[in-house]
């Protein structure tokens, strides 16, 4: 199957780099490209791509706010891609917001341009793109800012055994199914069934909204 790509990014020479280094792979069509959040939303509208590489910093819309419009849609619009952030790290808190909104992951500007082509497939598979110990810092960093978690994200944890707790948990330190079924001693099909089944429970879409969660209810705190 090929993957439709649409590229948002204010500046002309990213998005023509990214567009040719995508459009060489043979399972890629880069299908649009937008100078602005706004025009992104209005394109992604049209094009219905499957993946969304949006940059965080733009005029008229920024980043954040076009992945808030993709990915909670108005009535009547349904189709919601997945939205690769495209960042350096003196925006992490504009990220942190995007993977709250359901943003599938990120990927530094500066990536190799493997890293880049991986990323669009891992994403558009319906993974999380996950660099854990990038993301497990920039969370931590910004759930340390915060009280720790009650109400609503603290009760939802209820809803899960215990095994499914501690997955979660190792899930939200940056471990891969592989690595959780080590820790464990589980089969790695095990693990991936009780992910699945965490999601479902929480109502995330992906395990970069886990990782916030888990931050934000209280079971995972910054340090441990």
């Amino acid at each position: 199957m090929t993957t439709r790509v649409i590229i948002v990014d204010d500046q002309a020479m990213v998005r023509a780099g990214f567009a040719a280094l995508l459009a060489a792979q043979s399972d890629i069509d880069v299908v649009g490209e937008a100078p602005d959040g706004a025009q992104g939303v209005e394109l992604s509208r049209r094009t219905h791509p499957d993946v969304v590489l949006m940059d965080v910093r733009m005029p008229e819309m920024d980043g954040l706010e076009a992945a808030r419009r993709l990915l909670s849609p108005p009535p009547g619009v349904t189709h919601r891609p997945r939205v690769l952030m495209l960042t350096t790290f003196d925006v992490d808190d504009y990220v942190y917001e995007a993977l709250r909104a359901g943003a599938s992951g990120f990927l530094l500007k500066d990536a190799p341009p493997a890293d880049l082509i991986a990323a669009v497939r891992v994403v558009a598979s319906g993974d999380a793109l996950l660099a854990p110990s990038v993301t497990r810092r920039l969370i931590a960093d910004f759930a340390r800012q915060r009280p720790a978690g009650r109400g609503k994200p603290a009760l939802r944890l209820k809803g899960l055994t215990e095994r499914e707790t501690e997955v979660l948990s190792l899930v939200a330190r940056g471990q891969s199914n592989t690595e959780i079924a080590d820790t464990l001693v589980l089969a790695e099909q095990t693990v991936k069934t009780h992910v699945s089944r965490v999601l479902t429970k929480l109502d995330l879409r992906d395990r970069a909204q886990a990782v916030v969660f888990a931050y934000e209810s209280g079971l995972v705190t910054p340090g441990e």
